[in-house]
């Protein structure tokens, strides 16, 4: 099954969901962004802590 036929198959289940990051000190939704700053929230690189300290 490909991904658009279950996206499809389970379009009936899913709910919006509303991603906020830091700006400036505050937190703001990303879709309230211009196209401008949605290309660079895009663009950004997610960091990933390393556990293996322990």
């Amino acid at each position: 099954m490909s991904k658009e036929e279950l996206l499809k198959k389970l379009e009936t289940k899913r709910t919006k969901c509303i991603v906020y990051t830091r700006v400036m000190g505050y937190h703001r939704p990303v879709e309230s962004f211009n196209v401008g700053k949605t290309g660079e929230h895009r663009e950004r690189v997610k960091f990933v802590e390393n556990c293996s300290h322990r």
